[in-house]
């Protein structure tokens, strides 16, 4: 496995292999990688063929940090994930600084972004002001950067990925996008690289993410028909208030397709929220 830290290393690599014909399959990462990062690169491997590359950046990118959020404290441990990737197959780990994805770190000037304007309104767009400029724009620089064929992201992050998948439409980048499955853990907690910064107690309470999803399915299962948003909030409200380290950011029923919110919640609606453990933000979603 070779590793790339430049921009410009990464775009001739990327060229060399179009003008071979070779397929690039792509993993966007922040780091500090995990099962569920893994099982990205083995979904691309299988689009693409075993006579592609798979490419797997890791940047942890400060545009989508607002000022008061975890940026400084976000997991990092760049040997380890060398040897996860190198284990995994992957043909190329694309490691850029800020000073090549931003120029103005270096002293340059940058001000071109990309902006998505209806997906991106609500839920973390809304918590996180900012957050999806910081995304769009360095997901479609890296589109530019590696040019691959097909890229894998992960429905944890379903907000995300819908947000991607409009630009990739809107602007014509020609790559196919493909959203696995969130993985999780035994207890179901969503795999993530934040989960590093739970302690025992914290991690053990965490799970009442996915129970409250759980719920909440349970719920419109059992309704035939469907059920009050408002009075499903209050119920998953009640349960992560039970939990002491526990506080909500925000509980949302939405419309998997438009990502708009609803008042009545039926089969196939999807749900997601955000809870903050301890100092540690955590994100899921369900289809219920």
């Amino acid at each position: 496995m070779r590793m790339e830290t430049t921009v410009s290393g990464m775009q001739h690599r990327a060229r060399r292999w179009k003008r071979e014909g070779t397929k690039i399959g792509f993993v966007p990462t922040m780091g500090s990688l995990h099962a569920g990062h893994l099982g990205l690169v083995e979904r691309a491997r299988k689009a693409i063929g075993r006579n592609g590359r798979i490419v797997v950046s890791i940047y942890v990118n400060p545009a989508q940090f607002g000022p008061r959020e975890d940026l400084a404290r976000y997991p990092r441990n760049l040997a380890r994930d060398r040897a996860l990737c190198r284990e995994a197959d992957v043909d190329l780990l694309f490691v850029p600084d800020d000073a090549g994805m931003y120029p103005r770190l270096a002293g340059r000037e940058f001000s071109t972004w990309i902006t998505e304007e209806r997906l991106s309104r609500g839920m973390e767009g809304r918590s996180r002001p900012g957050h999806f400029r910081g995304v769009t724009t360095v997901v479609g620089k890296l589109f530019n950067i590696v040019q691959p064929d097909v890229a894998v992201f992960g429905a944890k992050d379903f907000q995300q990925a819908r947000i991607i998948q409009r630009m990739a439409r809107d602007l014509n980048f020609p790559v196919r996008l493909i959203v696995a499955p969130t993985a999780r853990e035994e207890d179901g907690l969503a795999m993530s690289s934040r989960n590093e910064n739970l302690s025992p107690e914290e991690r053990r309470q965490a799970a009442i993410l996915i129970q409250a999803i759980r719920h909440a399915r349970g719920r419109v299962r059992a309704g035939r028909g469907w059920v009050t948003a408002g009075r499903l909030r209050e119920e998953v409200l009640e349960m992560i208030g039970q939990r002491p380290a526990a506080r909500v950011d925000y509980v949302e029923f939405f419309a998997p397709d438009t990502l708009e919110p609803v008042t009545r919640v039926k089969p196939g609606t999807r749900m997601a929220l955000a809870v903050f453990v301890g100092r540690t933000r955590l994100i899921d979603n369900g289809q219920l």
